[in-house]
């Protein structure tokens, strides 16, 4: 079973992982969490996927809400 996002779903989800993608670096710094590659690594891909995600999101909010 699929799950259907909607557009404000996508921008949620792209905002969490952008927030976790920053979160965990500046958590890494202050040495709260242990600094692995695989930790940095996953911040990265979380922060690249919810920009992609959140603007997908977005370009589907405005293509649904266009009044042309």
């Amino acid at each position: 079973m699929m799950l259907r996002l909607g557009p404000k779903g996508m921008m949620a989800i792209g905002a969490g992982l952008l927030f976790f993608g920053a979160a965990a670096p500046f958590l890494m710094i202050l040495r709260i969490w242990e600094t692995s590659f695989w930790l940095s690594f996953l911040s990265y891909a979380a922060s690249i996927s919810g920009l992609v995600i959140g603007f997908l999101g977005i370009f589907l909010y405005i293509r649904i809400h266009r009044r042309d």
